[in-house]
Parts: structure tokens; sequence; C-alpha cells
């Protein structure tokens, strides 16, 4: 695995080294991702986009990101999504590139959504339903405009057997963020490779701070 032979209390360093860094990604799933039924994962991150929009000024784009940040490490599977959207390459990462793409990207996710939802005119956020699909529960959803304009946004979530976690979210309904992500991070890997996606990623998400 890491390329040379390792003593017993090697290996058994390096096993907890790993697995002390996920708990720190995943620790965050008890207070925001919801245990109970599949709406709710969802129906708890509009609860916290709703307060945010209406505290918008106040925050300020930086303070929208901190509020936001341990919602999306609890709220979404980010280690999957990470993987999904970096797609074969990712089987060639050390653990330790594969920790920060995981942790670029989660911050790059939360800077999208404090620059997205930055002020509040009287939107509402509507959860329809659930559909069981193949590869999760659809969780099919409205966003109500202030002009009253209804906007479709369907997620796709996964028990991972300690709570709900968002997949993936589908845009109008049909468009899938982690196929528009692979897309736009496949030009950045095959030129500058993980590196320089980890970087960009973390400049994106500094940039929609400021």
């Amino acid at each position: 695995m890491f390329g040379y032979r390792q003593s017993p209390r090697r290996k058994l360093a390096a096993f907890w080294f790993v697995a002390a860094s996920w708990l720190v990604l995943l620790c965050p799933i008890s207070t925001y991702a919801a245990a109970g039924p599949p709406t709710e994962v969802v129906r708890n991150f509009y609860n916290v986009l709703l307060d945010l929009m209406q505290h918008a000024s106040a925050l300020g784009s930086k303070g929208r990101y901190q509020k936001l940040e341990p919602v999306v490490l609890g709220t979404f599977d980010v280690p999957f999504m990470a993987r999904l959207s970096i797609g074969p390459s990712w089987l060639r990462l050390t653990v330790e590139q594969k920790q920060r793409a995981v942790q670029a990207y989660s911050r790059y996710v939360a800077a999208v959504y404090a620059s997205r939802f930055d002020s509040y005119a009287g939107e509402q956020f509507q959860v329809l339903g659930q559909q069981q699909i193949k590869h999760g529960t659809l969780i099919k959803t409205q966003i109500i405009k202030s002009n009253g304009e209804p906007v479709a946004i369907n997620y796709v979530v996964h028990d991972n057997d300690s709570a709900w976690q968002i997949r993936d979210i589908y845009l109008s309904g049909a468009i899938s963020e982690l196929a528009t992500h692979r897309s736009e991070f496949a030009a950045t890997l095959r030129t500058s490779g993980i590196d320089g996606l980890i970087d960009s990623l973390n400049k994106k998400a500094d940039d929609l701070q400021t």
C-alpha cells in the first residue's frame, strides 16, 4: 500500500492516523445529518439555508461560509462526492492526496452555497416527497422564488448506516451536480493533476468568501 515494508508497529500507527483523519471529516454527521426519515436530511439543510439567507447581511460572505462548512460535512457524503467527481484517477491517489481532495471539495461546496444563498426576499423551500431509486432515495423538492416561480431541485440521499446523507443534487430536476463537477474537473486533472485541482478548488473557495 505504501510502497515499502513496514513493521507491525508502524502499520498500526498508520492505520490509526488514517482512521482518526476520517473521523475528523465525518464527526459532524450526528449534529447535522438526519437519523430519521430520509426527507429530514433535506429539511434540516433547508432550515439552515433559510436562516443563512435571513441573516446574510449580518454574517457577510465569510460568516455564511463558516456557518455552512460544518453543515456541508455532516449533510453531504463528501468523500463519496469527491471520489465520483474526480473519477478513475481517484484510485491512483495516495491516502494524503485523497484527504486533501475531500477537504478542498467540501470547502468548495460550502463556499458555493454560501455565495448562492446570500439574501432573502421571501423565498420558500418545499419538500414534496420521496421516491426509491436504484442507488438510494430521491427527495423531490422545490424552491419558490420571490416572484413565485418554482425551481425543482431533487436530492439523492443514501443511508450510510449512521445517518442519511446527500450524494447528488439534480438542478432543475435533471442536471446532476456530480456529473457537472466531473466534467469541470476533468480538464484541470489532465493538465495539472490532482494537486492542481486541489489548489484550484481551494482558490475558488477563498475567492467566493471575499
